[in-house]
C-alpha cells in the first residue's frame, strides 16, 4: 500500500544523502583515534577488490631486508638472487547499517514539508549517535564482535598479549610463523607512582621506535590518564594544537600526541579486565579505510516498505575496514596497579 505523501522517500533518501559528510565528521569527532587520524592524513577511502577471502583491503609491506645487499671489492661478483621481501596484509570489507524508520501514521501527521524535515532531522541525529558509537567501539575491538562482522580494530592490530606469547593471525599474517608481526605488549604494569609510570613508557617507547620511527599517538583510557597525568609537573603539562582542538584532552610523551579516549562510554581498553590500559601507536603505519562509495550513505534512493505494515525505511551504510602495515611498530601497555 502506497503512503498518502509518495514523495517522502525521497524526502528521506535525500536527507539521509545531504547529510552524509556530516555524519562522517560526527563519527571521527566522537573517537579519539578517528580524530587523529583524520588530522594526519590516514583515513583512505578504498575502491574495493576481490581477493583470496572476499572483497578485501589491501596493505603491501616489506617483511624481510633484501639479502643480495652487503660490502664487495673490485670485481667481485655481486649476488642478484630473487629476494621475496614484499607481501600484503588482507583485511575484509566490513559493513555496518542503521535503518531510519517512519510509519505511514508518522507521515500523515507531518505531511507538511518543514514538519516532515524535523522529524527526518530528529531521526537522523540518533542514528548518526548510533552509528558513532558502533564504530567508535569497532575501532577498538578485535573484530569478532556481531559474528566476526565488525571492524578489526586495536585489539587485533595492537593485542593484549606480551609480544613473545603471540599466536593470533591478523591480516591474513601469522604472528606464530613471522615475528615481525607482533606488537609489543607489556602485562601487569604497575603505574602507581609518577615514576613507575613514567619507567613503563619509557620502556614500551624504547621497544618500538626505529630510528626517527616513533610513535606520534598514544591512546590512554580514564585509569592509565589519570596516573599519567599525576606523574607530570605542572611546567611540563602543555597541550597540542592538532587533536586537542578536536576536543579531546591532549598533552605530549616525547614527540607524541597523549589523547584521552575513555571517560563516560569510552571504548579504550573496555574489552581487556585490567585496571589501565595504554596504545603506542605509529600511525604511519595504520589507515581507517571507509570504502568510497559506501561512506555513511543511503544504501539505496528506492522505496523500502515493509512486506505488512504501513512503514518505510531507508537505510544508511558504512563499509570499510581498519588496517595496518606495520605491527610491530605498534604497543600496547597492560596496567594491574594504579
Amino acid at each position: 500500500m502506497a503512503f498518502a505523501n509518495s514523495s517522502i522517500s525521497d524526502v528521506m533518501a535525500a536527507s539521509i544523502q545531504a547529510r552524509s559528510k556530516s555524519i562522517a565528521d560526527n563519527v571521527t569527532k566522537n573517537n579519539g583515534v578517528l580524530a587523529a587520524f583524520k588530522e594526519r592524513g590516514r583515513i583512505k577511502t578504498v575502491s574495493g577488490g576481490a581477493g583470496a577471502s572476499g572483497a578485501d583491503i589491501i596493505e603491501e609491506l616489506s617483511f624481510a631486508e633484501n639479502g643480495n645487499g652487503g660490502a664487495y671489492s673490485g670485481y667481485d661478483l655481486l649476488p642478484v638472487a630473487a629476494q621475496d621481501v614484499i607481501s600484503a596484509a588482507q583485511f575484509g570489507l566490513k559493513q555496518y547499517a542503521v535503518p531510519v524508520t517512519i510509519s505511514g501514521l508518522e507521515i500523515l501527521q507531518n505531511s507538511g514539508k518543514e514538519k516532515m524535515i524535523d522529524l527526518m532531522e530528529a531521526r537522523l541525529e540518533v542514528a548518526e549517535g548510533t552509528l558513532a558509537n558502533l564504530i567508535a567501539q569497532g575501532i577498538y575491538g578485535d573484530g569478532t564482535a556481531y559474528g566476526g562482522k565488525a571492524i578489526t580494530g586495536l585489539d587485533a592490530a595492537v593485542e593484549a598479549t606480551a609480544t613473545a606469547s603471540q599466536t593470533s593471525t591478523y591480516g591474513g599474517i601469522s604472528r606464530t610463523t613471522y615475528s615481525f608481526w607482533r606488537n609489543y605488549c607489556a602485562t601487569s604494569q604497575d603505574i602507581s607512582s609518577a615514576t613507575k609510570v613514567q619507567t613503563v613508557l619509557n620502556t614500551a617507547w624504547a621497544n618500538i621506535i626505529r630510528g626517527s620511527d616513533a610513535p606520534d599517538l598514544i591512546v590512554m583510557d580514564t585509569n592509565f590518564w589519570k596516573d599519567y597525568i599525576n606523574s607530570l609537573q605542572a611546567l611540563q603539562r602543555f597541550t597540542s594544537p592538532g587533536v586537542g582542538s578536536l576536543g579531546f584532552m591532549s598533552v605530549k610523551f616525547m614527540n607524541a600526541d597523549v589523547i584521552l579516549d575513555g571517560g563516560v562510554g569510552g571504548f579504550a581498553g573496555s574489552s581487556v579486565s585490567t585496571e589501565g590500559t595504554a596504545y603506542l601507536l605509529n600511525t604511519k603505519y595504520l589507515k581507517f579505510r571507509p570504502h568510497k562509495d559506501r561512506n555513511f550513505v543511503p544504501l539505496s534512493p528506492d522505496k523500502r516498505y515493509a512486506v505488512n505494515q504501513d512503514a518505510e525505511v531507508q537505510i544508511i551504510g558504512w563499509a570499510g575496514n581498519m588496517t595496518c602495515s606495520g605491527a610491530r611498530f605498534q604497543g600496547r601497555v597492560l596496567a594491574t596497579t594504579v
